[in-house]
């Protein structure tokens, strides 16, 4: 049995995996945990960790694949040319594996944030803004002044205090 990956219509993913599953066929989507501004509130959200897209485990030989197709929720089965495209099992084992949620936090100017890579990994600093949408600016204390550094935005976690 290997996974292979199914794609959705959009925002029916859970319909999909629901519609798969209920059919016998060994489906599986990963989630995160995502905070979100909704009405100028920060509300927790759980999406879809690859929007649009699940996995499904199939028998290459004795698995009936047509059902798939006309299952409502579902596109189609990716594929490259007449190939459904397998991923490799250790992908999906990781994912399994790692947290249950994962969670994005959305940052706010004034935040202390930790350095988790990188060459400052280790070090704190003051969120100060976004840059783009995957990079920050970050003010961090070196040699008793205060320095502005763009990083990338998951080189920094939030500190819990």
């Amino acid at each position: 049995m290997k996974w292979y990956v199914v794609h959705t219509r959009p925002r029916q993913e859970e319909r999909a995996l629901e519609n798969l599953t209920r059919q016998g066929y060994t489906a599986w989507m990963p989630w995160l945990e995502i905070e979100k501004i909704r009405r100028g509130r920060i509300t927790k959200v759980i999406e879809p960790m690859f929007s649009r897209y699940l996995f499904i485990q199939l028998d290459h030989v004795n698995t009936n694949w047509s059902p798939i197709r006309s299952t409502l929720g579902v596109s189609k089965l990716v594929t490259f040319g007449n190939q459904a495209a397998a991923v490799p099992d250790a992908l999906v084992q990781t994912l399994r594996q790692s947290p249950a949620q994962d969670t994005k936090r959305i940052l706010t100017k004034g935040d202390v944030v930790e350095f988790v890579q990188g060459p400052l990994k280790g070090m704190t600093g003051v969120f100060d803004q976004q840059d783009g949408d995957l990079r920050a600016m970050v003010l961090i204390e070196l040699i008793s002044q205060s320095h502005k550094v763009h990083v990338l935005l998951e080189e920094v976690k939030p500190v819990v205090i």
